[in-house]
């Protein structure tokens, strides 16, 4: 016997699953982006690929294509594959078997990408991504068209950074974050954390039994205090859960609904998508099917789950902006969106405000660090200055022109590529992208110390380490980070500069 849902009070539907089934199906197509982790595609030990996951999020992701919606799958594990492929037991330490090991598992992932999906007859493509690419505007909107041509075509597009040249994501573990610019990109609906856990919890559930589990985030700057992101991944991967809040504000400040759960059973994506549509569709007013659909974000999630009475699938949903940020201002706002600041001196930034090749700041040009980031995060690029003087200017005229006490000197170095133009637009000053070397002298100054001191923003740029570590290395020759740090990635604490403010 058919049972018909019934109408509540205030314009819900409360039914059968095949009811609200039915109902999720009515839904227009979304655009989903689903970001798998290196431990979810090898094992952590033997480093062979885990074809069980690996099978069902291939059928997971032709099921959602077969209703209707667009998916994009950011893909890690190119390293992990390639320790098998070479038959090394451990994740090495070296940056350059690194990058190599990652030049040999790419080919080999994306072929067992490519195998398991043509058992579905469904094409796919690859897209590296790099840091430089993301940061630049005109590549940026080049990748961004790509994307959607390849959706438009049914393909499903697989994106990984580019490891083999990229720096500061091996070390850091990016994919977290590069998954939720790639849902910005293409305006996402849905951004989907894969990982070993189904959710986000207050302390690590593995460890302590009190840990307990958030259902909905509305914004990740309050929570932050409320949960512990000490998980720092397997051995293998290079993330944790404190990349995936990085990822959360991210997509969620651009109006993507961001969702952490786990990818032990990843036709729980389906499941979550059929649930929120449920709720949104069983939310529009009474009047009739032709009112618009709610957004998400419009929507009080457990009022009205309340008066379904529906089972919720496992996971944390994190609630879009009311009032998101998209296209320009959240390629600006977000892709390069600051975490914290580096203080430089008037001589780096005098050199960074040339019109000359690629922004990177060495060490030696830096005076400290205000707030906390991590490497990779974007960062505001700052000044001192004494505010009784009026003008940034003024403090700069009132130093001597000998070197600072560090002896500090700075040159400009040619670079093998010049970056395409990244004009911000309206509030950047100079399309500036420079370059600092400590070898040869152009620019001197001496900075006395002075509780007086203000700071000015003048710029931004990507970290290449956190800022514990940018303090560290202050003010010294870029020589002496591999003995400070035990490592060293790069010789450029902060690189892809623009000077918003250049020197007068």
């Amino acid at each position: 016997m058919n049972h018909r849902p019934e109408k509540t009070g205030i314009g819900h539907v409360r039914g059968t699953t095949d009811d609200l089934t039915r109902l999720s199906k009515r839904s227009p197509s979304s655009t989903i982006v689903i970001k798998l982790g290196t431990s979810s595609i090898v094992h952590e030990e033997t480093h062979h690929p885990l074809l069980s996951i690996l099978s069902s999020v291939v059928e997971t992701v032709v099921n959602l294509r077969s209703h209707g919606h667009k998916v994009v799958l950011v893909s890690s594990g190119a390293i992990g594959v390639g320790l098998r492929t070479m038959n090394i037991p451990q994740r090495p330490k070296s940056l350059s078997k690194k990058q190599a090991l990652s030049a040999v598992g790419q080919g080999r992932l994306i072929a067992l990408w490519d195998n398991l999906f043509g058992q579905f007859d469904q094409r796919i493509a690859q897209i590296l991504l790099t840091r430089g690419d993301i940061s630049d505007r005109t590549r940026y909107l080049n990748a961004v068209n790509t994307l959607k041509e390849l959706l438009s075509m049914g393909v499903v597009p697989i994106v990984n950074e580019n490891d083999t040249i990229s720096v500061s994501e091996i070390k850091f573990g990016d994919n977290d974050t590069l998954s939720a610019i790639t849902s910005c990109m293409i305006h996402a609906d849905y951004l989907f954390l894969l990982t070993d856990v189904d959710g986000l919890y207050t302390a690590n559930p593995r460890k302590d039994p009190a840990a307990r589990k958030l259902d909905v985030v509305t914004s990740v700057a309050d929570i932050r205090s409320q949960v512990s992101t000490s998980t720092l991944g397997s051995n293998l991967g290079t993330g944790g859960m404190e990349t995936k809040l990085i990822a959360a504000e991210i997509a969620t400040g651009a109006g993507v609904t961001t969702i952490i759960t786990s990818s032990k059973i990843p036709s729980t994506i389906v499941d979550i998508i059929d649930y929120y549509t449920t709720l949104r569709l069983t939310s529009r007013p009474s009047s009739g099917t032709s009112s618009p659909v709610p957004k998400l974000q419009a929507i009080d999630l457990e009022h009205v789950n309340s008066s379904l009475n529906l089972k919720r699938p496992p996971h944390t949903v994190f609630k879009p902006s009311p009032v998101p940020v998209r296209d320009l201002k959240a390629w600006t706002s977000h892709t390069l969106y600051p975490a914290g600041g580096v203080i430089i001196d008037c001589g780096a930034h005098a050199v960074l405000s040339r019109r000359e090749s690629g922004g990177r700041l060495l060490p030696v040009g830096v005076l400290g660090v205000r707030g906390s980031f991590a490497s990779g995060q974007a960062v505001r690029i700052l000044i001192r200055y004494l505010p009784d003087e009026g003008t940034v200017a003024e403090e700069r005229r009132s130093h001597s022109a000998g070197p600072d006490k560090a002896g500090h000197v700075y040159s400009e170095v040619s670079l093998s590529r010049r970056s395409s133009s990244s004009s911000l637009v309206g509030d950047l000053e100079s399309d500036t992208q420079t370059i600092v070397d400590d070898d040869v002298h152009v620019t001197h100054c001496s900075v006395e110390e002075s509780d007086s001191w203000e700071v000015k923003e003048v710029g931004r740029g990507l970290a290449n380490y956190n800022s514990v570590q940018i303090s560290r290395v202050k003010g010294l020759n870029s020589s002496r980070i591999p003995q400070l740090l035990g490592y060293a990635d790069t010789e450029y604490v902060v690189e892809n500069i623009t000077i918003r403010i250049p020197v007068n």
